[in-house]
């Protein structure tokens, strides 16, 4: 019998959407498919391709009206700041698609008289992209447009609590006339997925999620010989230095730590402050975090808008009174939030002081509205603070210092180091992890290098 699946909505509780997965047959039709359609595509010029993908993007951008609320009613995020997705969405794509030409061009090694030798990127075949809710346009096209642009074709497995936006993804495609087999969007249970990652039929899979499930991702390729890139994870911290501009800090770190209700991966969940400006920080910290309206995200009023899920609110509720228990101090009253309800998904923001690396608040990925803020003596003790975690994903340096920054980024483990900026992912830059926030390149002309494989021509023309 064939499993469904519903999308329950955060907003209200009530299915939304519901779906029948893939079945065995399906599944086996689509990877033929795939394959088939491939062999063809990766024929085409590099221009033709580009042309199709920047086709599909415009039509995804055309859908923008029903995007913006669809993504409030799927995972919760306020329609005031919906269209920001489909801004990245464009940027990282429309990069990606631009530096094609350079990033897939053949390398060229010192001459030698009397040979032709130079190392070509070749499409790896099908790519399996598992996407997930949190960021679901921008995390798919991270790994989408790349792949069809590096020639390859591309099987789409979206998260069931985003899995529309798989079908958003399905139809850009559709209107943009690509070649019948070459993206396909399928909604699979956790056992076929791991199905066709074990079944030899892909050549990659890109993850973004959780590391549970990361390492059965890696469980399922054992022995197939593929690659699998892995985003996931987060606890990234922040550092705020004696010269740092208070008032710049303090509105981007509110921000980066509460944008889409703190569920991001590269989210600031930890903050490390000079304790000679501690005071002022949390007090403009805790100020500015009160400002934020929690409420249904379909209201244009609403800034804060729900967990995706009530147990996912309980998690950080769990989290906050396990720190309070054990000595830390709420500068936010959730009383404040008449939205804020035990048990429901919507849950107020908080600030948490006098808060120690023994806490769970303070180690274990929070992914909602939740920050820990503790003062450090100097620099030395703000880098030993910062590196105590099992994530690496992304830290960022709040000062006036660019050498300072620079030199304190070389000790920091983490993928990505920010000056006076954060939660933010620059196309031109490769997004990668360390340690538990995974392995692997997507974006900048490094994520080509994990679409492709190298291939060495090495010809001698005179005998």
């Amino acid at each position: 019998m064939t499993s469904t699946i519903q999308l329950i909505s955060p907003v209200d509780g009530r299915v939304y959407a519901e779906r029948r997965c893939a079945d065995a047959a399906q599944i086996d039709q689509a990877l033929a498919a795939a394959e088939a359609a491939q062999a063809q595509w990766k024929r085409r010029p590099l221009s033709e391709r580009a042309a199709f993908c920047s086709a599909a993007v415009d039509a995804m951008l055309a859908m923008k009206a029903d995007i913006v609320p669809e993504l409030a009613w799927q995972m919760g995020r306020p329609v005031r700041f919906g269209a920001g997705e489909l801004r990245g969405f464009e940027e990282r794509a429309r990069h990606m698609i631009a530096i094609a030409p350079d990033a897939l061009a053949a390398l060229e090694p010192t001459p030698v008289a009397g040979f032709r030798r130079c190392i070509k990127r070749e499409p790896l075949g099908t790519v399996l992209v598992v996407a997930p809710w949190n960021y679901p346009y921008l995390t798919a096209v991270n790994t989408i447009i790349p792949a069809l642009m590096a020639g390859n074709s591309v099987i789409l497995k979206h998260a069931s609590q985003t899995l529309l936006v798989g079908e958003r993804f399905a139809e850009a495609f559709r209107r943009a006339n690509l070649p019948e087999g070459l993206f396909q969007n399928l909604l699979l249970s956790h056992l076929y997925t791991g199905a066709i990652i074990a079944s030899g039929r892909v050549q990659q899979v890109n993850f973004t999620g959780s590391v549970d499930a990361g390492k059965a991702m890696e469980h399922a390729a054992v022995g197939r010989f593929l690659g699998v890139g892995l985003e996931l994870g987060g606890k990234d911290p922040a550092y705020v230095r004696a010269d740092a501009n208070l008032e710049h800090a303090v509105e981007n770190l509110v921000d980066g730590s509460f944008f889409n209700s703190g569920q991001s991966c590269c989210a600031v969940e930890r903050i490390y402050v000079d304790e000679k400006i501690y005071p002022a920080f949390i007090e403009r910290f805790a100020a500015l975090t009160r400002q934020y309206v929690l409420g249904n995200p379909l209201d244009e009023a609403t800034t804060l808008g729900p967990l995706v899920t009530p147990s996912a609110a309980e998690f950080v509720r769990g989290q906050i009174a396990d720190a309070l228990t054990h000595g830390a101090r709420a500068l936010i009253d959730p009383k404040d939030f008449p939205a804020d309800a035990p048990g429901s998904a919507y849950l107020a923001p908080q600030v948490l002081v006098d808060v120690t690396h023994q806490m769970s608040v303070m180690r274990e990925e929070s992914f909602g509205p939740v920050v820990g803020v503790m003062p450090v003596a100097d620099d030395d003790e703000a880098i030993a603070l910062m590196n105590d975690s099992e994530f690496g994903l992304s830290a960022s340096i709040w000062t006036q210092d660019l050498a300072a920054a620079e030199y304190l980024g070389d000790q920091i483990d983490t993928g990505t180091v920010f000056m006076n900026r954060c939660d933010y992912l620059d196309p031109a830059l490769a997004w990668t992890g360390i340690k538990n926030s995974g392995r692997g390149v997507t974006l900048s002309r490094l994520g080509y290098e994990n679409l492709t494989r190298a291939k060495s021509f090495h010809l001698r023309h005179e005998i």
